[in-house]
């Protein structure tokens, strides 16, 4: 069980609790106040034997440190961001974010489930977390529904590394924890772990989300574990008949029990799901995420553009199909903002005169990162066929964070050189 002192403060540390989110096998999560920052954040209180001077020990002791270590490193849109970590008399405890949407848990059941699209855009996004947490240096270890946590609007954004591997961790690594329904079949016979553990679990947690049931089930745990090792799952489609055999083949591969015909890479996993994904020439709103992502991060223009600096463009800027011979910037008009084609041509001409074809990855418009108010066009740009272009007003961008402003700045700059530069071959 959780654990909640008897004689619980109002406050800890500088924040004033507000009542309880939830309990767990280690901790027990508060909402809390925290009056500097000005805003609700989560604090989860570790448990610990009466006596302890508050950093606890055993198991409770290992989670919290993997968290406390974590605090401040885990920098990503789909991860939920640790604050704080203390030990004081009596208490130990890190801060975390505040999403208050609940969990995936509440989509696991038949009447509940989310469409076939949601769900792939709730794995790629995971994938995308997992592949940068790997990139710290962590593999999550526990990934379940409810180490998923719900923002409003929707959202996805993983939460609890309390079982981590860390490698660059002093502590003492934990070891034969878990939730055992979703673990992979090294993971329960106790096998040495790499990601490819994580690759299964999320696999788990898909065959899940489509069929409202877990791929294994059974009276005990000896049993579930027998089955995880030496039993197939029941085939999606037997289950789903109207599911894509696409996305059945996803889920298969990455609950291979053999780590070799598993996914090998977060990356080769996360292709595949941008690759399902409806297409980005599609209606605006029906283009997804996760097929934006993996669009967007092909282009030239977002080349030194770090995921989190992707996933922030997408929050900010429009996307837009253009039918062929439509004019998307007249000659003589004004604009405010830069556009990034991402399919198709653009015919470029001035006074009817043929100047340039533009092609993806390509920009334009961009004239206003050299003019404080908006610009007066030199040109015309027309849709060649139809296309589909990125386009990112000045006041949005204005008020994007630092360092998505960095990468605008240093990738629009880049681009000017380039093009001073074939200027001068051409005289």
């Amino acid at each position: 069980m959780g654990y909640r002192p008897k004689s619980l403060p109002e406050s800890i540390g500088r924040y004033a609790l507000l009542r309880e989110l939830g309990r767990g096998s280690t901790a027990t999560v508060f909402l809390a106040h925290d009056p500097f920052a000005g805003r609700e954040v989560a604090l989860k209180l570790f448990a610990h034997a009466p006596g302890d001077d508050g950093l606890t020990r055993g198991t409770h002791r290992a989670s919290f440190l993997n968290e406390a270590a974590l605090v401040g490193r885990l920098q990503h849109p789909h991860i939920v961001a640790l604050l704080d970590a203390a030990v004081e008399p009596g208490y130990s405890y890190v801060v975390m974010d505040y999403v208050a949407g609940g969990t995936l848990a509440q989509h696991t059941t038949a009447g509940k489930l989310l469409p076939l699209e949601r769900v792939v855009e709730v794995a790629f996004k995971l994938s995308r977390a997992l592949e940068y947490a790997l990139q710290q240096g962590v593999i999550h270890r526990d990934i379940k529904p409810g180490n998923v946590l719900l923002t409003r609007p929707f959202d996805v954004k993983l939460s609890d590394f309390g079982v981590a591997r860390i490698d660059s961790a002093t502590h003492t690594e934990i070891t034969g924890v878990g939730s055992p329904a979703y673990m992979s079949p090294e993971h329960l016979i106790d096998q040495p772990l790499n990601h490819q553990a994580d690759i299964y679990s999320l696999g788990a947690v898909m065959y899940q989300l489509i069929a409202g049931r877990l791929p294994f089930y059974a009276a005990s745990a000896v049993e579930l574990a027998r089955q995880i090792v030496a039993q197939e799952p029941p085939r999606l489609r037997a289950l789903r008949p109207e599911l894509p055999e696409a996305l059945e083949a996803i889920v298969a591969r990455a609950l291979q029990k053999d780590r070799r015909a598993r996914y090998q890479s977060w990356f080769e996993f996360g292709r595949d799901l941008a690759a399902l994904a409806r297409d980005p020439g599609d209606p605006p709103d029906g283009a997804s995420e996760a097929r934006k992502f993996h669009a967007l991060r092909e282009l030239a223009f977002f080349r030194g553009f770090r995921e989190s600096e992707i996933w922030e463009t997408l929050r900010f800027a429009g996307w837009h199909r253009v039918p062929g011979g439509a004019a998307i910037l007249e000659e003589g008009g004004r604009g405010d903002a830069l556009y990034v084609l991402v399919e198709g041509r653009v015919e470029v001409t001035r006074s009817g005169v043929p100047l340039a074809t533009l092609r993806p990855g390509d920009v334009f418009g961009e004239i206003l990162y050299f003019d404080d108010d908006s610009a007066a066009r030199s040109s015309t740009l027309r849709a060649a066929g139809q296309v589909v272009a990125l386009e990112i007003k000045a006041a949005a961008l204005n008020a994007a964070s630092d360092a998505c402003q960095v990468q605008f700045n240093k990738a629009c700059m880049r681009l000017l050189v380039e093009r001073l530069a074939q200027v001068k071959q051409g005289d």
